[in-house]
Parts: C-alpha cells; structure tokens; sequence
C-alpha cells in the first residue's frame, strides 16, 4: 500500500497575491503562518480580489526575516511596513467585517498604480478575532483573510484525474492549496474527516466550492473557460462546483513536505 505523505506546502500571503512554496511551515492560531494575513481593499474597505482584478495573480510576494515584499512587472520592488501602532480601519471579507492596521501609503501608492485602481494594504493583527463559520467549525476556530477556513488541501491525484479530462493541463496553483497530499487515489480526500500529520490533527470540514479564480492563468492573468468548465461535468452538485478539501487544525506545530499522513477518520 502506498503511502500518504505531504507533497507541497505553500502560503499565499496576501491574498489574491501569488503564491510561496514553503520548505517548512508553521501551523498557528490562524492556519499556516503568515498566510493571507494581508490583503487588497478597495476605498470602501471591502477586499479586492482576482475576481475583480486577474492582475493580482502577476504580483509575486516574498517573505524575508517576516518581511513582506512584492515584485510585479514592470514595478520597482517595494517593502511593506506597519506596525502594531499603525492606524486600524474597518474592512470587509465577504459578510465578515474587522479591524486590520493600515501599511501606509507608500504600498498604497504602489499597488493602486499597478491594479489601475484605488486601493490600499492591510495587515490581519494578532489581537483580532475572525471565527469560522460555526455551522462547520468550533468555537474558537479562527482565521485571518482566508475565503473562510485557514487551511485548503488538495491531493495530487485529483488533480492528475482532473489534467487527464483537459486539453491542456493545468498547474495546482491555479487552486491555490495550502497543503498538497500524494499517494492517495483521486478524490479521496473527499472521505477523509480526521487526519493526522506528525503532532498535527486536522479537521476536515467542507469541500471547497470553487469560484472563477481557477479560470485565470497565473503566469497571464488572462481568463479562460477552464479548468471550471471540465470540473462542472463531474463535480458539480448543489448548482457549485468542487475541488479540494477546507480543514482545520488541532493544534499547533510544524509540517514538511514528505511527513507522513495518517487517515483517522
């Protein structure tokens, strides 16, 4: 029987922004550190996203000592500052609003220049509260500015099944996962209720519903009918369509990729 093990560990540390493949990762109180603790809003403090702006996915962030800092093309690089005495503003994830400190004008600046629009950066503070969704969580359950649930899995295999039905295969980044498995057969994740990875238990909850983020190619920006239209034939219920797993942790600890996965549940 072959192995269950992790893959591929990546964070995503504003969100909508590119992607970071991590060679270790810390789980904490929000999911993995440093994932989507920052994010786009627009003037009126809602979030600003891929859905609204496909030229998010062409800004590539880097963590440096805790850092952040972000490329784009054709853009001088730029660091972000703040602090915990930077100014707090009210902001809007989807129905969920909290306070989240301001990183100044200078990113403010640089990101309304390249996203062609007015918007600032902000920053998820530790002593903020944002619970997940009750009716899939537990009380205390918490995450920053995920969609809704701090951690996203997805097993290679299914995205193998999934390339196979394609044309043209896609990467896994177009799905943006946290935590990808191996050794599994395609969709068995979808099964999978508890699973174990070294002091780690994970929760899984809710199968992730997939919007049209996957449609755009992250090395263009440019938008297509697929992946979502192949994975509507198989993996549409409830008029949504699904691919990946939404999880929680435990407790905290450290995760690297080859760790082995225990199926509890």
């Amino acid at each position: 029987m072959t192995e269950i093990v992790v893959s591929e560990l990546a964070i995503y540390p504003v969100k909508s922004l590119g992607q970071i493949v991590m060679d270790t990762v810390q789980v904490g109180r929000f999911g993995f550190e440093l994932d989507r603790r920052w994010m786009v809003v627009g003037s009126d403090g809602h979030m600003v996203t891929q859905r609204k702006k496909s030229r998010m996915c062409l800004i590539q962030p880097r963590i440096s000592e805790n850092n952040l800092w972000l490329h784009a093309p054709d853009m001088p690089d730029i660091e972000v500052l703040y602090s915990p005495d930077s100014p707090r503003r009210l902001v809007t994830v989807w129905e969920d609003r909290c306070m989240a400190l301001d990183c100044g004008d200078e990113v403010a600046e640089w990101l309304s220049r390249f996203l062609d629009m007015k918007c600032r950066l902000v920053f998820f503070p530790e002593d903020e509260i944002r619970q997940v969704d009750p009716a899939y969580a537990e009380p205390g359950d918490r995450t920053a500015f995920s969609d809704g649930f701090p951690v996203l899995l997805i097993s290679q295999a299914s995205l193998n099944d999934l390339n196979r039905r394609l044309a043209t295969p896609v990467s896994m980044r177009r799905f943006r996962p946290n935590l990808v498995v191996a050794g599994c057969e395609p969709f068995a994740e979808d099964k999978w209720k508890k699973i174990r990875i070294g002091e780690i238990t994970f929760r899984i909850v809710k199968p992730c519903s997939r919007c049209i983020v996957p449609n755009i190619n992250p090395d263009t920006a440019e938008k297509s009918a697929e992946p979502n239209r192949t994975l509507s034939s198989f993996r549409r219920w409830d008029n949504k369509i699904f691919f990946g797993q939404n999880v929680i942790a435990d407790c905290q600890g450290k995760l690297e990729p080859g760790m082995p996965i225990e199926i509890i549940e």
